[in-house]
């Protein structure tokens, strides 16, 4: 007669937690240094260099203040800096609008490019490596470089577009395209950016679970939306949250093409040309720069709140 062994089963979850809590409490001084200074520098900086500044630009918007002498000669004025933003700032609106053109573009046309060229690329076609360092390319150059090489591109009278297409056009001076013209370049940049996020996401996708799909039955496009979407849910929550800062921060790209005028206003170069220009409207830009962060935060926090439900459910 043979003894059948147990079958492995995997460790409960309270009993997890229990060696969790006993390995924490085994940790010697050095260990629990390292840790704190793991934790506490990045949450100092984070505190010094973004939380910071961003609170003291939300209490600055109140003020007027010309960036001249101490803080405490800012003078408060309430939700004026905002009502005169609003009621009597040409350039306002028409930023806003570009802003959300511009996120709108990133989230409909370049973050689903670059999931598509991460799946195409995650399928080892021959001369893969190749095609991701093309299109990862672009990433690497900042985005001033970016825009002088797209303003060789676009240049009226020696353009290589007006070369290729033969045409005389004005892409960066002419209002009504020049908006679409730094969205294709930006766009440039995003979508090798997404793209090689993905191609880490995928790399993270269970093989077992496609095979199991395809042998009930699933064709490609139903594993890649049952399967692959949702196990790339974490890598999807990280491309929002960038491609929103992305489209929102925009700035050296549309100042080097035409320092943000005539059709490329946005909200950070409305934020730069008070602050450091030559108004030195410190409050009237710190209002811009908190109405552009309720924009961003109106985005990426109900999503966020979306995503976290559905885990602990889910658990």
């Amino acid at each position: 007669m043979t003894t059948t062994a147990p079958a492995p089963t995997g460790t409960p979850p309270r009993e997890a937690g229990r060696r969790r809590r006993r390995g924490a409490a085994h940790l010697g001084r050095r260990d629990t240094a390292v840790l704190a200074a793991m934790l506490g520098v990045p949450l100092l900086l984070s505190l010094a260099l973004v939380w910071g500044p961003a609170l003291l630009s939300v209490a600055l918007s109140f003020t007027r203040w010309n960036g001249v002498g101490e803080l405490t000669d800012a003078v408060p004025v309430g939700l004026e800096n905002y009502r005169q933003v609003v009621t009597n700032y040409p350039p306002f609106w028409p930023a806003l609008q570009h802003n959300v053109v511009w996120l709108v573009v990133f989230l409909v046309l370049a973050t689903p490019t670059g999931l598509l060229l991460a799946v195409l690329l995650d399928k080892e076609l021959r001369g893969t490596r190749v095609y991701q360092s093309a299109i990862f390319l672009p990433v690497v150059l900042s985005l001033a470089l970016v825009g002088f090489i797209w303003q060789l591109v676009y240049s009226r009278d020696q353009g290589l577009l007006n070369a290729v297409l033969g045409t005389d056009v004005d892409w960066v001076g002419d209002s009504s395209i020049n908006l679409w013209a730094a969205l294709l370049a930006a766009s440039w940049r995003h979508v090798g950016y997404v793209m090689v996020l993905f191609l880490a996401g995928l790399k993270g996708v269970d093989p077992a679970l496609k095979e199991a799909a395809a042998l009930d039955g699933a064709g490609e496009v139903q594993v890649f939306r049952h399967v692959t979407l949702p196990s790339l849910a974490p890598t999807s929550v990280v491309v929002l949250v960038i491609t929103v800062i992305e489209a929102l921060r925009a700035f050296d790209l549309v100042y080097v093409l035409n320092r943000g005028r005539n059709g490329l206003e946005l909200l950070s170069v409305l934020v730069t040309d008070n602050i450091i220009g030559e108004a030195s409207r410190i409050g009237y830009g710190s209002a811009v720069a908190t109405i552009l962060l309720v924009v961003s935060l109106g985005v990426i926090v109900p999503y966020l709140v979306v995503v976290l439900r559905e885990r602990r459910g889910a658990s």
